[in-house]
This record gives C-alpha cells, structure tokens and sequence, in this order.
C-alpha cells in the first residue's frame, strides 16, 4: 500500500465516547475513515465498559467498547483527537472534567481535533473556542458566539488545526477532512 492510501500510518488517534448518547454515525464513520488511512484508534469514554450510540438522539443503536478513561490516558499520546455529537452523549461528555480536560489540554498543545455536530459544546467548556472559527450544529451558535467564538453555517470549517462540521449530513466532508489534519 501506498503512503497516500495510508496517509496516518504511526499516528494514534483517539474518539471521544460518552457512556450513552453518542451519535452512531458521527463516531462510527470518522473511526472507520481514520483507521482506513492506517491509524490506531483509542475510543476513550469517562468510564470503563461500553458506550451505547444513538440514532437521531432518540434510538437506541449499537453498543461499542472503551479502551480507556479520560483518566487513564495521556493526551500527548494522542496525534488527533474526535469528539462526536449526539445531544446526550456530548452533554455528559461536558459534564465531565476528565473529558473537558483532555480535550483542552490537547487542542491548548496545538495538536488537531475534529469536533462535530453538538460536540463543540465540549470545545466551549474547554475554554478553547474564544477567537477561533467553526461550525456546529446550529442550535449551539449561540453558546460559540457567547464563548467568544465566530460561528459560521458551513459543512466543515478548519482553524488551525480545529475542524468543526455541523452533523451527519456533512460526515462524508468531515471524515475527508480530519484525515487530510491529522496526517499534517
């Protein structure tokens, strides 16, 4: 295979799961893109076990494994980091500190993260947005702007390392999109 079919041969990167709530396609998809262009993949939840993914926030959909807790793992382990949406899953995600700080922490330290759909409103509890440009969901461009962020209605949209997309209807660019940052 060839280095640009495998543009994230060595690179780890890790995917957020809440322990419910979590959009199937927005982590389901990026993991499979990321690790068709030969990344290791950590999914990294608030607590051991399983998360349970959602289908349109109200279905009930597959359960997946955690690696390891927010706790466990070391964000300089990390080339990449995704944070997917589902209303629920990402408002428990923001709810907790290990989560928060891991992701602060990783996008403080200059390193890329792809964040989706509801999941910018872990990027507002970081502390991580204020004179940044993205998108989300629209029901969060209020929380962005009020974080000190510009919010814009675009699929995906990149600011120094940061994609943003605004939901599954923007997956396919998303997907696209982390792969080309985290192989830089």
């Amino acid at each position: 295979m060839s280095d640009a079919a495998t543009p994230l041969d060595g690179r780890t990167v890790g995917i957020f799961l809440a322990p419910a709530g979590s959009e199937e396609i927005e982590f389901v998809e990026p993991r499979d893109a990321i690790t068709d262009a030969g990344a290791t993949v950590d999914v990294l939840g608030i607590k051991s076990g399983e998360g349970q993914t959602v289908n349109k926030d109200l279905e009930e959909s597959e359960s997946y494994a955690i690696d390891t807790t927010f706790d466990d793992a070391d964000p300089d382990d990390y080339d990449g980091l995704v944070v997917p949406g589902g209303t629920v899953g990402v408002d428990k995600l923001r709810a907790d500190e290990g989560a928060v700080g891991f992701l602060r922490e990783h996008v403080e330290g200059g390193k890329p993260a792809g964040v989706i759909c509801h999941g910018p409103w872990v990027l507002v509890e970081a502390g991580v947005v204020d004179g940044r440009r993205l998108t989300s969901y629209p029901s969060l461009q209020t929380d962005v702007r009020n974080a000190g962020g510009e919010w814009v209605d675009e699929a995906v949209v990149v600011d120094d390392g940061l994609v943003t997309s605004r939901g599954p209807d923007d997956i396919e660019a998303f997907c696209e999109t982390i792969v080309e940052e985290f192989g830089e």
